[in-house]
């Protein structure tokens, strides 16, 4: 059976946002990594289905070109599959081969299940992880921002996870609500406020809660 072209669904569950992830350390492409030794930065931290798949593959060629682009938010990429280290290995040196480009950030392995089932990204009672495409922003405090979930058939969108990025570290410095299609540069809103005289006193009926924040505006 094709993975990607696996339908039944896995849960994007059992994290939420505003979760402290479980710590792991497991073996990966650049060595052993422990999830807590990412503190103090921002981490992307994304599982893909297999490796050798087409989806996959198309993936991970585009998060390569874009590896310089996280790095300037200060943010690291980890990547986690139930592949194996060496299977993980040659599939670099295939995509190398092919494309003309290296994955230099760590693919974990998780042959067991164990950091996907504590993670939320399959269930209980699968045996693989056939289903599962899901990310998860983690800020430098250690703590889910954000998570998104994909089925094996559908790939991610690299621009909207760099600006979810963004939007997250904007809101963050300034301390505002990204509206939708926010773009980097863009003005953010601010809360709506909490003062009736405000809301009565508001020049137009929308302007007590739905209101620019003036752009540069920092905490």
């Amino acid at each position: 059976m094709d993975t990607e072209q696996h339908h039944s669904a896995a849960p994007c569950a059992g994290l939420r946002i505003g979760d402290t992830p479980p710590d792991f350390e497991a073996r990966s492409t650049i060595g052993p990594v422990k999830l807590s030794a990412y503190r103090g930065r921002w981490l992307v931290l994304f599982s893909h289905p297999a490796d050798f798949t087409p989806v996959c593959t198309t993936e991970f060629v585009e998060l390569a070109k874009e590896a310089k682009a996280f790095e300037k938010r200060k943010c690291q990429l980890m990547a986690l599959s139930v592949d194996s280290l060496f299977s993980h290995f040659a599939w670099l040196r295939m995509i190398k081969e092919r494309f003309d480009i290296e994955v230099r950030f760590p693919i974990v392995e998780d042959p067991t299940l164990v950091i996907g089932r504590a993670f939320g990204m399959v269930a209980p009672s699968d045996n693989d992880s056939a289903t599962v495409r899901t990310t998860f922003f983690i800020d430098p405090e250690g703590i889910i921002r954000a998570m998104t979930c994909y089925p094996a058939n559908v790939g991610r969108s690299i621009p909207e996870m760099l600006r979810t990025l963004d939007a997250l570290q904007a809101i963050d410095a300034q301390d505002g609500l990204a509206p939708a299609n926010w773009q980097a540069g863009d003005a953010l809103l601010q809360s709506p406020t909490q003062d009736l005289d405000e809301v009565y006193s508001a020049t137009e009926e929308t302007t007590w809660f739905l209101r620019e924040m003036p752009k540069g505006k920092s905490k």
